[in-house]
């Protein structure tokens, strides 16, 4: 069968066609110089396959087996083919590793936190007691900051952690894709954007009453409001692929979301967002008591025995960290 194609490369246009056999005849013109190229092509016959199409049907999906890296499919072209072949193959990565490790609460949050940042204090000891209150895996992108801080809080607790570490980070950990505490075994370097979100998205995944996952919102910037949109707008149409709920809190530190809540109201008013919309897909917590009482009350325990150790926490935090 004929197929033909059109693309745009910075200032080039680029036509294919082709005839039934396999030659390919290639036109390149350039919209700056009005000048063509021609050439031959000789790619091997393709193989065409039905694909669902998720914006134009509303069928129901199962999502007892994670399908998604199945989902990309291989082009025609070697370099398409290559780049499609290398994401499919860290999301399946991430998926391994989740699957190693177990499910538990992610944590979104600035990696420009650091240490001696009031907010790095208040996420170590939410990371340190949502860990014990839950006794799950602590999962983040594995870079420095709020991100550091969560994870030292869990490995505190003594409790699994996990990560998905990007290629490059905001802050110290540029450099170099190695983690400068974590085992090598607990966390991967993404290359790809999309495949690191569908790490964080799968590790809260709840297909048994038994998983005690959440989604944790940290201050943060562009990094973290593109992760925690991405995430509300799966939940909103019902698209995270959980079968249970899945909680999702909003640390609004020192009112630091205040202004972003505001924002999400005139949208309300504007008819943008349904009234109570954005309301019913997370919690809003100003402190890490509300946090933890709300994840009590969600899961059916008790914080008796994580509030006791705050005040040790806190106070070995700071001698450490001034």
């Amino acid at each position: 069968m004929g197929f033909a194609a059109v693309s745009t490369i910075s200032m080039a246009n680029v036509f294919l066609r082709s005839s039934y056999h396999h030659q390919k005849d290639v036109n390149l013109g350039s919209c700056m110089r009005k000048e063509t190229w021609g050439f031959n092509l000789y790619l091997p016959k393709l193989k065409y396959q039905s694909r669902i199409s998720f914006c134009c049907k509303n069928e129901s999906i199962d999502f007892e087996e994670r399908t998604s890296p199945n989902e990309i499919t291989l082009g025609s072209y070697a370099p398409i083919a290559l780049l499609y072949a290398k994401v499919k193959k860290e999301i399946e990565q991430c998926y391994e590793l989740i699957h190693r490790l177990g499910r538990g609460v992610v944590y979104l949050g600035s990696s420009r936190m650091g240490p001696g940042h009031l907010h790095y204090i208040k996420t170590f000891e939410l990371g340190n007691k949502i860990a014990t209150l839950l006794d799950c895996t602590t999962w983040s992108g594995a870079g420095p900051g709020l991100m550091d801080a969560a994870t030292q809080g869990a490995l505190q607790a003594g409790k699994s952690v996990g990560g998905f570490k990007i290629g490059k980070e905001a802050g110290e950990w540029t450099a170099t894709n190695f983690h400068p505490y974590l085992p090598s075994e607990s966390y991967l370097t993404c290359r790809f954007f999309s495949a690191r979100k569908h790490g964080l998205v799968d590790a809260v995944v709840r297909c048994r009453s038994s998983e005690r996952t959440a989604v944790v919102v940290l201050p943060g910037g562009i990094g973290t409001l593109d992760e925690v949109f991405e995430i509300m707008a799966l939940i909103q149409l019902e698209r995270i692929g959980s079968q249970l709920p899945v909680p999702l809190l909003l640390m609004n530190y020192d009112s630091f979301y205040t202004n972003l809540l505001e924002f999400l109201n005139d949208c309300e008013k504007w008819g943008t967002v349904s009234k109570g919309e954005v309301e019913s897909l997370w919690k809003i917590c100003n402190n890490n008591s509300e946090a933890l009482d709300y994840l009590a009350e969600f899961y059916g325990l008790s914080t008796i025995e994580t509030n006791r150790k705050d005040s040790e926490s806190s106070e070995h935090l700071r001698i450490n960290h001034g």
